[in-house]
């Protein structure tokens, strides 16, 4: 017998590179705009309301028309063959205006011609009237007139009110908290592809394939069997090509089914911003009653949400805010209340997190402001107020798993904290314009969606007779890794090294009525569907292995490219090729659905999570007291991703994650007009963290020996949302330096800190 090479290491837990990393590099990866255009292809551009509120009297496209010829189309409101509507949840959402304009940027005529040039040029001359109408453009005007895309929700506990009222110690506040644009590298982009018999295909950048695919079938009034929607991959998502491609792959398919041809749709940046949704911006009060040593009684929230002109998936997201509000602190009475509020703007919707980070921001806000109160060290208050496992959260979840007291030890140690809280004391009593402060956060974040039916994937593996292997799923690749992974899954189940295992595109047609890759689950979903695919494949290999050569099989083994049985081994490829002439399926699906979770939203009560992700962050920052400019010097970020899947890829999503939150809450503002038009729609307004942006000292790792103690894939945790939230403690740490600026225990600093903000914090800006 040959001698055997030695095995490969299981893939489980290898840190591999991401399946496209050289493609990514060398721009070699084709994204929707790179594939080669079929012939006939047409240009859409869009045509956008100019009025942030208003009665569309009348729509010209005849100046479009003559500039476009006979071989170009334009379309309105009136020539969509099925329902104008792809709200996810809660309608209608219109792909264009119909008879109102809602927000100034909404579309409300698409044109498709030749050329991108003359696209545009056609949309530029669509001309329209309007009767003005009042709009509402901020929270606190659509509170004040009642005005809410959904009814309000509560989650309550006891008599908070009672409790506060008779605390020992009562303190409130109120805290504004921006929204944040997606400001994803590739832009929204669908190219539609009529095909035989009245059906359509679409390739989207999407997170979402399946509800691009409802949604385009309800527009052109076809069967959803009739659509099919494929990504291979995504420039970048966050939350934003949820539910927004809808609209783009909708208005391709109207345009594509009117002039009989292929149809390719993509923003430019500024198109981009004026129209699409972003996270949602918050106005938080809050009240709580504590005793002399910062321990909660009682706390009562409002979280107020600006939603947008309709419900898009605001519902949820404000939901996930109140499930957030408290984080990780336990208050034996509780009542949090969300409101939804319409407003005539671009409809926000899933970013990142949805709703937890303003939720959680909300709790850290409350906390710091405790410990300023009682002059207790920030650490301290958070711990005496944490959870435990057996204790409850305000919406009725038994903790069972509880990570933070080791997380906040280890983190503490390593970041050296109560000498630097010396330090930076010391540094701030010395003369100067520069002042520094220290903040402290903890994470926990609920991993499922908290819309039960959301939680489910599917898969489909294909073992090929060389020992090849073709992986499926429900999943979107968004560059977050997630293909990487699920293929290190399937690697596992099968015995195969990494390299065999070939990705497929994502596509409706080959794995059906998949759920958006988002709510961090991703992994979770599409791993487990995966692994459960392999097991079939494994289950009937090993039996007629067993059958052929003799053994048990539950005792043969798949590991590096072979299979091992009592006395005889061979490759995986050649027991496939002897599978195959014994007639033995080598192909098989697979599904997944999580175990226990249930919420009655009725009630507010319920267990909406299958576990938590835990995480905390030690930020120092540094503020110049006449521009009002902050840096962030160090980051100290620890956090548990369970048994890592790949750690290379989880510890990338952990500092890009961090990232992306710093520039939520100190440099991404968003800036309306008066008339309801966003003016910061472009990178020269709109102010993304670069990498002069990074802390000066960043330290990221990952929780070492940790685990999941519930059974999810190889026992790891989500990774995609919960690291955003450990950029609170960068604005707590700005927060802190504001305080020493001012030379006072309390500041009201909002979100974003930006150097406008700061200088109001600190009493720099009166009045303005």
């Amino acid at each position: 017998m040959a001698e055997r090479a030695p095995p490969s290491p299981p893939p489980i837990g290898l840190p591999l590179p991401h399946d496209s990393a050289r493609e990514h590099v060398t721009g070699a990866a084709p994204y929707v705009d790179d594939i080669p255009e079929p012939p006939g292809l047409l240009h859409a551009a869009l045509a956008l309301s100019t009025e942030a509120h208003a009665d569309i009297l009348a729509i010209d496209l005849a100046p479009a028309l003559a500039l476009l010829g006979p071989g170009g189309a334009a379309i309105v409101a009136a020539d969509i063959p099925g329902r104008n509507d792809v709200g996810p949840i809660h309608g209608p959402e219109p792909i264009l205006a119909e008879g109102v304009a809602e927000y100034a940027g909404q579309p409300i005529a698409a044109v498709a011609a030749p050329s991108l040039a003359l696209a545009r040029e056609a949309a530029r001359a669509v001309r329209a009237s309007y009767a003005p109408r009042e709009a509402v453009l901020d929270v606190a005007t659509a509170m004040a007139r009642g005005d809410f895309v959904c009814p309000p929700h509560r989650m309550a506990r006891g008599d908070a009110a009672a409790v506060i009222a008779a605390a020992p110690r009562r303190l409130s506040g109120e805290l504004s908290i921006g929204g944040q644009d997606h400001f994803y590298l590739e832009g929204q982009v669908a190219m539609a592809l009529p095909q035989e018999g009245g059906g359509m295909r679409i390739l989207s950048s999407t997170q979402h394939p399946s509800e691009v695919q409802k949604m385009v079938a309800r527009v052109l009034d076809l069967p959803e069997a009739a659509v099919a929607c494929e990504v291979r991959r995504m420039g970048g998502g966050f939350g934003g090509k949820e539910t927004q491609p809808a609209i783009f792959a909708a208005i391709a398919a109207v345009l594509a089914r009117r002039a009989g041809r292929p149809v390719k749709l993509r923003l430019d940046r500024d198109e981009d911003m004026k129209i699409t949704g972003k996270r949602h911006d918050f106005r938080v009060r809050w009240e709580a009653g504590f005793d002399e040593d910062g321990r909660l009684r009682a706390v009562a929230m409002e979280l107020a949400a600006r939603a947008g002109h309709n419900a898009d998936l605001s519902p949820a997201i404000v939901d996930r805010a109140m499930f957030h509000a408290l984080n990780c602190y336990t208050a034996p009475d509780a009542e949090i209340a969300g409101f939804a509020c319409r407003t005539n703007t671009q409809s926000n919707t899933a970013f990142r997190g949805f709703g937890g980070p303003q939720g959680m921001l909300a709790a850290e806000e409350m906390m710091d402001a405790i410990a300023r109160e009682l002059a207790l060290d920030p650490v301290e208050l958070r711990r005496r107020n944490f959870l435990a496992p057996g204790a409850s959260t305000h919406y009725g979840q038994r903790i069972e798993e509880f990570a933070l007291p080791r997380i906040v030890d280890e983190l503490l140690a390593d970041a050296g904290y109560a000498a630097r809280r010396a330090e930076v004391d010391a540094a701030n009593r010395e003369p100067g314009f520069v002042r520094r402060g220290l903040g402290f956060a903890p994470v926990m974040f609920g991993i499922s969606f908290t819309a039960t039916a959301y939680n489910q994937a599917g898969a489909l593996v294909h073992l090929y007779t060389d020992g090849s292997v073709l992986l499926s799923h429900g999943g979107t690749e968004m560059g977050q890794g997630l293909h990487r992974k699920v293929a290190q899954v399937v690697a596992a189940g099968l015995g195969v090294s990494p390299g065999r295992v070939r990705i497929a595109a994502t596509a409706t047609d080959k794995v059906p009525n998949t759920s958006a890759t988002a709510a961090s689950s991703g992994t979770d979903l599409n791993g487990a569907a995966a692994a459960d695919a392999c097991r079939k494949i494994r289950a009937r290999l090993a039996a007629f292995a067993a059958a052929a050569h003799g053994g048990d099989p539950e005792a043969i083994a798949f590991a590096g490219d072979r299979v091992d049985g009592p006395g005889w081994s061979l490759g995986l490829d050649e027991l496939a090729r002897q599978a195959y002439r014994a007639r033995v399926q080598l192909w098989d699906s697979g599904f997944y659905a999580t175990p226990r979770i249930h919420y009655d939203r009725a009630r507010g009560t319920g267990h909406p999570f299958f576990y938590f992700a835990f995480g905390a962050a030690l930020c120092e920052a540094a503020i110049d007291t006449l521009t009002g400019e902050s840096r962030i010097l160090r980051a100290d970020l620890l956090h548990d991703c369970g048994r890592s899947i790949n750690p290379a890829i989880d510890l990338g999503q952990v500092e890009g994650g961090f990232v992306q939150g710093l520039g939520w809450l100190t440099t991404e503002a968003l800036v309306f007009d008066g008339a309801g038009r966003l003016l910061t729609h472009a990178p020269s307004t709109y102010k993304v963290p670069t990498a002069r942006d990074l802390p000066r000292d960043f330290r990221v790792r990952l929780l070492e020996r940790a685990d999941n103690a519930e059974a999810t894939i190889h026992r790891s945790k989500a990774v995609g949302e919960p690291p955003l939230m450990l950029a609170n403690a960068a604005w707590l740490a700005i927060k802190d330096a504001c305080a020493a600026a001012a030379g006072t225990r309390h500041v009201r600093l909002d979100a974003p800190a930006t150097p406008e903000a700061v200088l109001r914090a600190i009493g720099a800006l009166d009045g303005a």
